[in-house]
């Protein structure tokens, strides 16, 4: 996997001071969307265990409140091996801290048993999960009023709840 970009103080992606990471490689192409560049998975560098270590490091003061993944798109099934180890050591070395990621493909379409980006750790990925913001950016449906989101048909999920009870279950940022 490669990455183009660590953010080690986001305020705009997700509740509190977070990391973030930015991911490479995205199938969807949204028109319109804000880096176009990291559509393709070779840009930036590739993700090692220093990188690994730079994300837990930048993690460990106490006013980051967690880790958001975004890209290009962290639930390419080329992404998805490497983030699930990334984030099953997050919630080990920080369980307090919630972790949030941006995905163009749909949760219930996509992310769920024989959906078109399910994979073997997708589910994985999916339970360490607090939040999933998932759809793809429409340019037509732009709303910079929206927080934490570019267009109004993408969700802000609450995957805890949306897992015990089996279906999305939106969180109280979508108000």
């Amino acid at each position: 996997m490669y990455y183009s970009n660590i953010k080690k103080w986001d305020i705009a992606d997700g509740a509190g001071v977070r990391v973030t990471l930015f991911v490479s490689g995205c199938t969807n192409c949204c028109p319109g969307c804000f880096q176009p560049e990291t559509w393709d998975f070779r840009y930036g560098q590739p993700f090692t265990e220093e990188t690994q270590e730079e994300i837990f490091k930048a993690m460990e003061p106490e006013f980051i409140q967690g880790l958001t993944l975004l890209g290009g798109e962290p639930m390419e099934l080329e992404n998805q091996a490497v983030l699930s180890g990334l984030l099953r050591e997050v919630k080990e070395r920080f369980p307090q801290k919630d972790i949030w990621c941006y995905t163009g493909f749909t949760y219930e379409q996509d992310l769920c048993p024989g959906g078109r980006r399910y994979c073997s750790v997708t589910e994985d990925i999916l339970k360490r999960l607090d939040i999933l913001v998932d759809g793809r950016f429409v340019q037509e449906k732009k709303n910079l009023m929206l927080r934490f989101r570019g267009s109004e048909n993408q969700r802000i999920i609450d995957m805890p709840a949306t897992l015990l009870q089996g279906q999305v279950v939106l969180s109280h940022w979508n108000d």
